[in-house]
């Protein structure tokens, strides 16, 4: 019988099947005993090859030689890949074996590695090919593949589904890259300014998110804010609030009036709905009292993890699956790159193999033991959570119970591990309830609406992390914010929580009939609102639902279920979008927005294959590619209508001239230096100085007899006061010498105001800009009145002040409020000192020597009443409390102080019997964040934190934890028990080394650090190390001191591992002068260190901490 060959993604995963399988022959490549044969691939080892692999003309781009369409596509190996293909190739034509067990990603982009690798090279003549498809990495997953695997025709179709893409994208991108920058590439890089050039870059499924951002960026800029008026009665002793709406019977139902049906175009309409009421009783027209529910929601999938990500922790969805894929490789989670959010029966069937080890995850400990003991997950197959029609590749991402890794993790990968762990236990749980009451007054024709849901049972929002007045407070918020079309939205998440409380209270002595108490009405202006832009998580969220985004609903319903892009994929195409310089992420907010490079390429598309900017077409294209998986469409006719589409489309662009179209429409984007067409726009109105045109430049906009010896016409209009101009407001400065009434300019202190441009010519005819104020009418501050002459308060531009102000006239009213210690007050505190002589507390001062401080601020007054000024209130300032969180000690509020959070029971008067309870916020050099403090106060343990520094100076990491008596300690994890590895010592011989929590470490003493610069080195690479002294191939990912990666080569002198930046030319660096200006050269793991002394304020140090510390070249490298 012969041996049994395995071919993994990677090594790490050959690793893992070779532990299962109790594999430990190693050799170069490959682990082989007397029964198996196991090797990998490193990603793709096979792919398509460029044009001029098929003729060398190919290499350069001209216009004759497209559409490139060849017969027969030409596949190659991965050059920095050879040698592994060559070993894999090998183990397919040895005749001792007899099976192959293809056990790459268990996904398209898996299979379609492998159908590369068969078709390039081949399989040896009668070995028998099976596919391993598994959903985890534990030893129980891997040996049930095995023993399940099916022969490798069965996923046929899936092989050529994943080829059939390779094409379609390989196809697009040259023809469409290759015929637009010939034809416009040239000119998107002058009117760019680029320093070298830029080709134009075209993807099948990239085009079409850069399509989908700009389209969304320019709705926003195209948006008109209107005003719309709703009315608002209060009811009742309660103060019960009631909101009108249009609806029918009444008599404004379908006014034209209306700008919605709870809203008028104008004020006076809504003023005069009020007066209608005037004297007319109010009744209960209807009272309905009911409970609703909500269940917990379906199981993540990797796009809907991939933007909780976002949403929570600011990570990029590339960040986000690379810790959903270490923690699949850590055996802790299944795999991540699935579409579905549900499990399969088979896996529903025995879930509680999954939740009776989750015990050990003590977060979640009373919920998992909650579920067990109750016996909550029985009838989970059941339920909406398992639908076997909803599962293609993979099933949801949920726990595999196996928690052996749990102590390796980072503080994010521990994060988003509880992330998953919660939502998996949340669908076990009750769904939440809610008390609901919608109350209905009526008043003659017209009805008003008054609604209340109020939280009653938490449900699963326990396991969420969730108390029964923050979860509360959410809906309400969410409530209060949410959209009522597609451009409005309606405030007041804070009102609605108090409202629904009070009329809830109310209910109970209400009913159909009932005359209410009228206290009065009033109009609220509510404005619209444009579209948000999209995140990177909302991003992943709209490719994998684009199919949604299509209008004609006939084909929307045919695509239902298809996105853009494949889970694998989706993430990778944003940053690619990133980094060629199309999009912009912010890296705080997960925003994306267009650069101008990006929204020039969409001009070019747009003019020329507008179908590419669609959606509708490349959802088309997915479901078309899932139907070739399916078998319900033919391969060869899906490729014959893709390649008509390509040929028709790629001869049109080569043969049309769309220049001067396309530099008139690029031009808005043209960057500073800008040359040729592009940077040039003629507009319809002529020069004042001398009648030529008017055009754009890179600084605005200019004369066209402009020369650069200056002989020709200076006339020039540019960013004035912040602000650049539109062509509608340029073309009315120049014609009509002056503009409109424009918002937005910017002072020099910072300011914003409004104002009118006027365009006038001095004595020695030049024209010069000046600001216009008369015309602009000051914003009004409604309900207060001056306290000096009773006079309205209007917004200036230095704060607010008297409308009875005059700069002519010395004896007008010059009462004024402008910035106090460094901070500007808002409209509302304003308001709040006018009223009541004083505001509450204010947060955010800043002192003359630069510290921050809270007041409240009034009015100074005389001795006969009469204000003089304004004062800051110590006296009545509230202490700022954490909310959700109380004394250990007392079970008192606590406050923010100075000096970090405190109980508000103590009292300095009475330091000693009062309670003092105290955190500090600054802990060994670690600055305590509110959520910190509150996960301290809860859970009386945090996560791992980072950056500690020791007296000594040295950094370490560590938890903190609260004991009994209110003490802040640090808590140092056990460390995990070392692993077994393949790699012989190099200073004995005689012994394998083990991996410990920061080493690679033998018996015989030798010890050196497994990671550099926050990358982990690999056994393979340790090998090559330990073999040959250095790497080969360049290793990515390294981060330096100053938060920034870098790529290098690894060598290893002296049992220590250094950057050998000077590899290629194979002579030795000078580590002490490279030192110097690159300080993460500081100490490489596995260099000699001292510990330093565990912190004074810590209890006793355990041998554990002297561990982790023993790390310090390594904790160097990864820290900083």
């Amino acid at each position: 019988m012969g041996k049994k060959l395995i071919i993994t993604e990677k090594p790490s995963v050959a690793q893992d099947y070779a532990k299962v399988f109790q594999v430990s022959g190693k050799r170069n490549g490959y682990i082989e005993n007397n029964t198996y044969v196991i090797t990998w691939c490193v990603g793709h080892l096979v792919e398509m090859v460029y044009p001029e692999e098929y003729d060398i003309r190919y290499k350069k781009w001209v216009l004759q030689d497209l559409p490139f369409l060849p017969e027969k596509y030409k596949y190659g190996v991965i050059k920095n890949v050879q040698q592994q293909y060559d070993i894999v190739h090998s183990l397919l034509q040895r005749e001792d074996i007899d099976t192959v067990y293809w056990a790459g990603d268990s996904g398209k982009e898996g299979q379609t590695i492998e159908e590369n690798i068969r078709n390039f090279g081949g399989v040896r003549k009668g070995m028998q090919e099976l596919r391993v498809w598994i959903d985890s990495q534990t030893e129980a997953e891997i040996k049930r593949g095995m023993a399940q695997a099916k022969p490798m025709s069965a996923y046929e179709n899936l092989g050529k589904s994943g080829i059939m893409r390779s094409i379609e994208d390989y196809a697009m991108g040259i023809n469409f890259s290759r015929v637009m920058s010939v034809k416009y590439g040239k000119l998107l890089n002058d009117a760019a300014a680029t320093k070298g050039y830029t080709a134009i870059a075209i993807g099948r499924v990239m085009t079409c998110v850069l399509g989908m951002v700009v389209n969304r960026e320019r709705e926003i800029r195209n948006f008109k804010e209107t005003s719309f008026y709703r009315v608002v009665g209060d009811f009742t002793d309660a103060n019960i609030e009631a909101e009108w709406k249009a609806v029918e019977g009444s008599v404004y139902f379908e006014s034209t009036k209306l700008y919605k049906e709870n809203g008028f175009k104008e004020k006076e309409d809504a003023e005069a709905l009020i007066a209608s009421f005037e004297g007319k009783e109010a009744v209960v027209r209807t009272l309905e009292k009911g409970i609703s529910k909500k269940k917990a929601p379906l199981l993540f999938n990797l796009a809907e993890l991939q933007a909780e990500c976002a949403k929570r922790f600011k990570i990029s969805p590339d960040q986000t699956l690379q810790v959903a894929q270490d923690l699949y490789e850590k055996k802790l989670t299944t795999y991540p790159r699935t579409d579905a959010r549900v499990l399969t029966t088979a896996v529903a069937q025995e879930i509680d193999k999954t939740l009776v080890p989750l015990k050990g995850y003590t977060p979640t400990q009373q919920f998992t033991d909650h579920i067990l003991t109750k016996k909550r997950y029985t009838s989970i197959a059941k339920t909406q959570y398992t639908d076997d029609s909803k599962v293609t590749d993979h099933y949801a991402i949920i726990p595999t119970g196996q928690l052996t890794e749990l102590g390796t993790l980072t503080p994010l990968q521990t994060k988003v591990f509880d992330l998953i762990v919660r939502r998996f236990l949340s669908i076990f749980y009750p769904q939440a309830e809610y008390q609901t009451l919608k109350l209905v007054v009526g008043i003659e024709k017209e009805s008003l609406f008054a609604s209340a849901k109020v939280l009653k049972v938490l449900g699963f929002l326990e396991v969420l992390g969730k108390t029964l007045e923050d979860a509360d407070e959410d809906e309400n918020a969410e409530d209060g914010q949410k959209k009522t079309d597609k451009n409005t939205t309606e405030d007041g998440g804070k009102e609605k929580k108090n409202n629904a409380k009070k009329l809830l209270a109310l209910a109970a002595v209400l009913k159909q009939g009932d005359i209410l108490t009228v206290n009065g009405f009033e109009v609220r202006e509510s404005k619209t609102t444009p579209p948000k832009r999209y995140t990177s998580g909302s991003m992943i969220l709209a490719m994998e639902n684009a199919g949604q985004l299509i209008e004609d609903e006939e084909l929307r319903a045919q695509i239902k279920g298809s996105g853009i892009g494949t889970s694998a994929t989706r993430a990778e195409i944003i940053k690619k979008l990133i980094r060629i310089g199309y999009l912009n992420l912010n890296q705080k907010t997960q925003v994306i927005t267009p650069q101008n490079f990006g929204e020039m390429v969409y001009e070019v598309v747009a003019m020329t294959v507008p179908a590419l900017l669609n959606p509708k077409m490349t959802a088309s294209w997915e479901k078309g590619l899932d139907g070739i998986t399916n078998g319900t469409v033919d391969v060869n006719d899906y490729r014959a209508k893709l390649e008509d589409f390509i040929r028709r489309e790629t001869i049109q662009i080569r043969d049309q001239d769309l220049t001067n179209k396309i530099a008139a429409q690029i031009s808005p984007f043209s960057g500073k230096g800008a040359r040729g067409l592009g940077a040039r726009r003629k507009l319809e109105v002529q020069c004042p100085a001398c009648g030529g045109d008017i055009v754009t430049t890179p600084f605005g906009y200019g004369c066209a007899n402009y020369q650069k010896d200056g002989s020709g016409c200076n006339f020039v209009i540019g960013t004035i006061a912040g602000r650049a101009l539109s062509d509608e407001e340029c073309i009315a400065l120049v014609r009509d010498g002056h503009t409109a009434v424009l918002n937005g300019f910017v002072s020099k202190k910072k300011k914003k105001f409004d104002a009118v441009l006027v365009l006038e010519k001095d004595n020695d005819g030049k024209y010069t800009v000046s600001f216009n104020f008369e015309n602009v009418e000051a914003k009004k501050i409604k309900d207060v009145v001056c306290p000096l002459c009773g006079g309205e308060i209007v917004q200036t531009p230095f704060g607010y002040g008297c409308a009875k102000y005059d700069r002519e006239d010395e004896n007008s009213c010059r009462f004024s409020i402008g910035k106090m210690a460094g901070k500007e007050l808002s409209e509302s505190q304003v308001r709040e000192l006018l009223t009541n002589g004083r505001t509450s507390t204010i947060r955010g001062f800043k002192s003359k020597a630069g510290k921050k401080f809270d007041a409240c601020v009034a009015f100074s007054r005389d001795e006969s009443g009469k204000v003089t000024g304004l004062k800051f209130d110590f006296e009545n300032v509230e202490q700022q409390k954490l909310k959700d969180a109380v004394c250990p000690l007392c079970g008192g509020e606590i406050v923010k102080t100075s000096f970090g959070y405190g109980c508000a029971n103590y009292n300095r008067e009475d330091a000693e019997h009062s309670c003092r309870f105290s955190i500090n916020n600054n802990i060994a050099g670690v600055k305590i964040s509110d959520a910190v403090a509150k996960k301290l106060l809860s859970e009386k343990k945090t996560e791992k934190l980072e950056g500690f520094l020791a007296k000594s100076g040295a950094k370490f990491n560590a938890a903190l934890k609260l004991t009994d008596d209110g003490q802040v300690v640090f808590d140092f994890p056990d460390r995990p028990a070392p692993t077994e590895t393949n790699l012989a010592c190099p200073r004995c011989s005689a012994h394998k080394l083990k991996k410990s929590q920061w080493y690679y470490e033998c018996e015989c003493g030798f010890k050196i650090g497994h990671t550099v610069a926050q990358v982990l080195i690999s056994e393979e690479t340790m090998q090559e190390l330990f073999a040959s002294g250095k790497t080969k191939e360049k290793i990515s990912g390294f981060v330096s001191k100053a938060g920034k990666s870098f790529d290098a080569y690894l060598k290893y002198t002296d049992e220590k591992i250094q950057f050998d930046f000077e590899h290629s030319d194979g002579t030795s660096s000078d580590q002490s002068a490279q030192a110097q200006s690159m300080p993460w050269l500081d100490a490489a793991p596995g260099a000699e260190s001292t510990p330093p002394a565990p912190p004074q304020d810590t209890e006793p140090a355990s041998d554990e901490y002297w561990a982790s510390l023993m790390a310090g070249a390594e904790m160097a490298l990864t820290d900083e």
